[in-house]
């Protein structure tokens, strides 16, 4: 089989997700990107001139308005979803109807949030990726959620985590190509022996990870800047190149561990199996998962996207590569 290799820097439409806590901002910092429309699933948009969707009341009337703007793609340059994890609660009260239960749980064990995650895959996020390959920008927003991270190695610390549920938010996370984390920096001086908050707490957006917060980005963003849309203007306006076209060769057999859809064993299973062969182990790959920020702090690679395993098995000597294995 052949296939025509591409050379080169491609510009593309580019996701982000932001998030933080209530009120740091996110909504007024979404409405500069370019010519943004906005579906406004918790309606907190109203004091912002801009233009948007009726709120969606149910999971079908969100998707029907993500399929307008992939018909007509020349409504906006940029579409905002405000929130999504008001929109995973859409998607809860469908599965939960559709399946005649009253509770997620009542599924049977972690199957409920499994069907979660599958849902918020398909039915949203490659949704969402339509637009993309038409040119439109998608911005995500959500609210961010305190939680205590218990490791096994180190005392237990409280981190800053996207406020959807566990299965959801690594495939968001590696959906995304900036990760962005907003928060208040307040300065503090000691009086007394003690520290207090000093001035105005500044607003602060965040994009490479941090142990107390998941963020990330593939433009070379700094760590720490004014919660702003400028630091990002440059990128939106195609100056800065978006990502290398992988060169792509001609292919006479399938790549090895390619996992059928009708196999009954699981793609992630096979990768791990294979990175181990490499000298890779679980420990280390979980390791770089979560310091690369496509997994949760405390998951392991179990909680990766199939449609992301796959991926890493086509390319597993890159990946044996990044990781240190061997040839």
């Amino acid at each position: 089989m052949k296939f025509q290799i591409t050379k080169g820097k491609q510009k593309t439409a580019i996701r982000l997700c932001a998030y933080g806590p209530e009120g740091v901002g996110k909504s007024t910092f979404s409405s500069h990107f370019p010519d943004p429309v906005y579906i406004d699933v918790e309606g907190g948009t109203k004091q912002l001139d801009v233009a948007r969707f009726p709120t969606p009341e149910t999971w079908g009337d969100l998707l029907e308005e993500i399929d307008a703007v992939i018909e007509e793609p020349t409504v906006c340059k940029t579409l905002v979803i405000d929130t999504i994890d008001r929109a995973e609660s859409l998607l809860i009260a469908a599965v939960l109807r559709e399946g005649n239960k009253s509770s997620i749980e009542e599924f049977g064990y972690g199957k409920g949030w499994t069907i979660l995650q599958e849902r918020f895959l398909k039915d949203f996020l490659n949704r969402l990726d339509r637009l993309i390959a038409k040119g439109v920008n998608v911005v995500l927003l959500a609210h961010a959620q305190m939680r205590k991270l218990e490791s096994p190695e180190d005392p237990p610390y409280d981190r800053w985590e996207l406020k959807v549920s566990k299965k959801v938010a690594p495939i968001v996370k590696e959906w995304a190509d900036i990760l962005l984390f907003m928060n208040y920096e307040v300065m503090t001086v000691e009086e007394n022996g003690k520290a207090k908050a000093k001035g105005k707490a500044k607003r602060k957006m965040h994009a490479n990870h941090r142990p107390t917060y998941d963020a990330k980005n593939r433009y070379g963003l700094p760590d720490d800047m004014d919660l702003s849309f400028e630091p990002l203007r440059e990128i939106y306006e195609g100056t800065v190149p978006i990502r290398e076209e992988k060169t792509v060769l001609s292919i006479d057999n399938p790549a090895e561990g390619i996992i059928e859809d009708d196999m009954a064993e699981d793609v992630r299973t096979v990768l791990v199996r294979q990175l181990k062969g490499k000298g890779i182990t679980q420990k280390a790959f979980n390791a770089w998962l979560i310091s690369t920020g496509r997994i949760a702090d405390g998951s392991t690679y179990k909680d990766l996207s199939g449609s992301a395993a796959q991926s890493m098995i086509d390319n597993i000597d890159l990946l044996v590569q990044t990781l240190g294995g061997k040839k």
